[in-house]
């Protein structure tokens, strides 16, 4: 019977026995455990009924016998119920599936409940030697089954692709994709953007930076902000170069100085193209003048708007307001093109103008309606002087 209780510890606690000095693989029969503790005194000691190693090397295989995780400690104790090993200056490899997946190392540790879970603190670093992703924090827990690694506390990882920081990241071995949690700060370096949010995902492979919280995306040149984006969510893909927004977005740009706003907008971060087929509004601060429409495009590195459907103009200095299909407005020169169905006021003078096309500048009241030449062009130019 007391011959069953032993065995039967050592089923339990797999890394208790097979892990000394020299013995990196499975298991052995316990009559060759025993017989190994006996030979090894001068590493072991025992104090108050825990057992202690020094210069250690301890590892876990799965039911298939592939590796879990390997670890070398300075120092291991374990405690009485042989369940749980405090482990000093751990360093190691993780793997899943047979394969290595991470190499870590910290200051102290502690493995619990039969080698399930492997527990770091204190200046953790953990690297994926298949992309280079290394993430440093306080606190560090390995779930082999979950495929997860958590760091916890002042989280830092860093990669050629993108540097973040945040309270907590869960990292999924298997698809490299990081979660990060809590006061998110990421910065890509090219193109040259910081992310802002709550809760961040890192699809490492494919390149991909999601966000499903409200967020802040920050376009730098040099140490300058040239552009803040903001949305209810949104993505940035660092291959294409591209950020997508979604819900009560709004662009604000340094130069030129425009606000673009609506609900789903593609930022082309190379061409400085900002898109949407959904309604857009376009407002200058300086020339106070704005532009909605059904859908659009902002050519911020060229200073055009190009909206169409239901296109409205608005200047607020003076009050003229423009309707027409579609609009063309170059805003360095504050001239615009109007075609389709435009109808020009003005309120001083009073003045209404119709007709298939027009051009001008709304700020200083210097308004062209035409006929058009082409034979689609059709209609009539109406004035109406309003006394």
């Amino acid at each position: 019977m007391k011959n069953l209780q032993v065995s039967k510890k050592l089923f339990l606690l797999p890394f208790a026995f097979c892990l000394l000095p020299g013995l990196l693989v499975g298991c052995n029969p316990q009559k060759r455990a025993e017989k190994k503790l006996q030979k090894d005194t001068s590493s072991v000691t025992d104090f108050e009924g825990s057992l202690v190693f020094n210069d250690v090397t301890l590892d876990q295989a799965d039911e298939q016998g592939r590796p879990l995780w390997k670890v070398q400690a300075k120092k291991a104790v374990y405690t009485k119920d042989k369940k749980t090993a405090r482990i000093q200056n751990p360093t190691g490899d993780l793997f899943q599936d047979g394969k290595l997946v991470l190499q870590i190392k910290a200051k102290s540790g502690e493995i619990q409940e039969d080698g399930k879970k492997v527990f770091l603190n204190g200046q953790i670093v953990a690297t994926d030697p298949r992309n280079g992703a290394v993430l440093k924090g306080d606190q560090l827990e390995w779930r082999p089954k979950e495929d997860l690694l958590i760091v916890r506390d002042n989280l830092v990882g860093t990669h050629k692709q993108l540097d973040a920081v945040a309270n907590e990241g869960r990292y999924f071995s298997r698809s490299q994709q990081l979660e990060l949690i809590g006061q998110v700060v990421g910065t890509s370096k090219d193109p040259v953007l910081q992310v802002r949010t709550e809760h961040l995902i890192w699809q490492i492979p494919q390149k991909m930076v999601i966000g499903d919280r409200p967020l802040q995306i920050n376009r730098y040149k040099g140490q300058t902000v040239t552009d803040q984006a903001f949305g209810n969510s949104g993505q940035v893909n660092l291959n294409t170069k591209t950020a997508t927004l979604k819900q009560n977005v709004q662009i604000n740009s340094l130069e030129p100085p425009m606000q673009i706003a609506g609900n789903s907008v593609t930022w082309d971060l190379t061409t400085e193209m900002v898109t949407s087929d959904q309604p857009l509004k376009v407002f200058h601060r300086q020339q106070q003048v704005t532009l909605t429409g059904n859908q659009g495009q902002v050519d911020l590195k060229g200073k055009v708007a190009r909206l169409s459907g239901n296109v409205r103009g608005v200047g607020t200095r003076n009050q003229s307001q423009l309707q027409a299909d579609r609009v063309s407005w170059n805003i360095s020169t504050e001239e615009f093109d109007a075609v389709g169905n435009v109808t020009y006021k003005q309120v001083n003078p009073p003045l209404h103008l119709t007709g298939p096309q027009a051009a001008g500048r709304l700020q200083d009241q210097t308004v062209v309606v035409t006929g058009g030449g082409g034979a689609n062009s059709g209609g009539r130019v109406v004035t109406e002087i309003i006394p």
